[in-house]
């Protein structure tokens, strides 16, 4: 073996075994119900819905709302999520939501047996909302619907609420193209998830794809420009909407391998992001995702315009890895990425898929990550995800999971207005903002379940407060659950992997 075989070789091995050490990891196997997370996963969108709610509705403690969302501005907007504990349809993150649960069941969905329909049931939920949103008035694209400010000073289950439901809206003059291209990519990507099973509603949804891409693309500019204080602090485009429409492009070409699409990104993508190292990956920042995408043509397809995907993609993966080159993460002493004081798990979340995605690709494809003169196998990113995966279902150092309903131990006060005051059912009678916020300063338990959401998570020294009022840890979101998805079907299907 020569001289520079035997350093690479031991760089390797250092890299493997600060990961050990690191993250405790070794042959021992605490083992998790996946299939029982999956399940769950899944059904915490059924307690997200507004609208008329099917039969098929599993939460039974919701009922409908928004019924006359759009009305007064004579556009039909009824259905779609709530984004996380408050009653606003903001447009930005269900869009991402969308895409991710369309991701989730593209690259695992042959993994999720009797789940599957559940998880393209909720995928579904998203698409028929925007398909709405994208084609009532030609021209615009409606984006959100409730008055944030005044929805956030008033504590009423969906139900009851009679805050202002203003919609707002992009256009030709007041351009939104992150919101947009977000929004083309999750109808692109559903289209792919109904091909085989519902080809017309498929066709439908990448054609309109196409048309609110072309939107985005010629009418440039940020939905923070356009609207301001009524998406700021909450949704802002921190990341400008370069990054969208780059990813948005990428799951047209990815749905139809039109080339033109393939013309775009190369044109395009040294001006939209494509040179970019960037970390985090996010409802906001799409770079990283859009990497990860791209890297399936040039593993598959050899398509070299792709290969430059693949390096920073490499390089995504390297920040993660402890003792690597490039390595920038940052992990509690309890071994959870950590990212944000707000809403960590989202990150986790993102980053686990996006580590298991790319594993699919390098095992189906062939080729590993290369950090510096060291290789990381698919294996390892398999074991990093595995980590984040388990830690979220309770394997840390609260022995809390931090998905509520699931396992012996979890939060039970979270930030949520339907799931933390009696339900419609139970209490007929309506509940106002100030009876509402008597509930939220209780202190009692959430007296219904919301089964499946996953909470903001711990902080950066593993420390978790069961509050309602401490929203920064304890609020769920649709897109901290949405890659979760397909993490768990991972899971579900390879429990005792690697």
């Amino acid at each position: 073996m020569g001289t520079k075989t035997k350093s690479s070789l031991m760089k390797l091995l250092r890299v493997v075994l600060v990961l050990s050490v690191c993250f405790g990891w070794s042959s021992a196997y605490t083992s998790h119900d996946y299939s029982d997370a999956l399940a769950k996963s899944i059904m915490f969108f059924e307690g997200q819905r507004s609208g008329k709610l099917p039969p098929s509705q599993r939460l039974k403690w919701r009922g409908d709302s928004g019924l006359s969302d759009g009305s007064s501005y004579h556009v039909d907007l009824v259905g779609g999520y709530y984004d996380a504990g408050d009653n606003v349809k903001f447009g930005l993150p269900m869009a991402f939501t969308t895409t991710m649960l369309s991701w989730s069941v593209i690259e695992f969905g042959s993994l999720m047996k009797d789940q599957v329909e559940n998880a393209k049931a909720a995928v579904r939920w998203g698409s028929d909302y925007l398909l709405k949103a994208a084609t009532a008035t030609p021209g615009t694209l409606y984006v959100q619907v409730g008055e944030p400010n005044m929805d956030h000073r008033c504590w009423e289950r969906p139900e009851d609420m009679d805050t202002p439901r203003n919609v707002y809206k992009v256009s030709t003059q007041n351009p939104g193209s992150d919101v947009a291209a977000e929004t083309a990519a999750a109808l692109a990507a559903a289209s792919i998830v109904f091909e085989d099973s519902d080809p017309s509603y498929s066709t439908k949804l990448i054609q309109t794809a196409k048309k609110v891409f072309d939107f985005a693309d010629k009418y440039r500019g940020a939905y923070s420009d356009s609207l301001n204080s009524v998406v700021c602090p909450f949704y802002c485009s921190y990341s400008g909407y370069h990054d969208e429409l780059l990813w948005g492009a990428s799951w047209i070409h990815r749905a139809t391998q039109d080339s033109s699409y393939m013309t775009y990104i190369q044109t395009n993508g040294h001006t939209l992001g494509a040179d970019d190292d960037d970390y985090s990956f996010s409802w906001d920042d799409k770079r990283v995702g859009t990497k990860v995408l791209l890297t399936k043509g040039f593993l598959e397809s050899k398509l070299e315009e792709f290969q430059s995907y693949k390096v920073h993609s490499d390089n995504y993966i390297c920040s993660l890895i402890p003792g690597s080159p490039g390595f920038q993460a940052q992990y509690t002493a309890g071994g959870l990425l950590y990212k944000a004081s707000e809403s960590n798990l989202q990150y986790v979340t993102s980053t686990s898929f996006l580590l298991l995605t790319y594993a699919k690709y390098l095992n189906s494809y062939g080729g590993a990550v290369t950090c510096g003169s060291s290789t990381v196998t698919a294996k390892s990113l398999i074991a990093l995800a595995k980590k984040q995966v388990d830690y979220i279902l309770g394997q840390n150092p609260a022995e809390m999971s931090y998905m509520v309903g699931f396992g012996e131990r979890y939060p039970e006060h979270a930030h949520h207005r339907g799931s933390s005051v009696p339900s419609i059912h139970s209490h007929p009678n309506r509940i106002g903002c100030n009876e509402g916020f008597q509930y939220f300063h209780s202190g009692s338990p959430n007296p219904n379940i919301l089964t499946g959401a996953i909470l903001g998570g711990p902080d950066n020294g593993d420390h978790f407060a069961d509050s309602r009022e401490n929203y920064q840890q304890s609020e769920p979101a649709t897109y901290i659950n949405a890659p979760f998805v397909g993490a768990l079907a991972f899971f579900t299907a390879q429990p005792s992997s690697p």
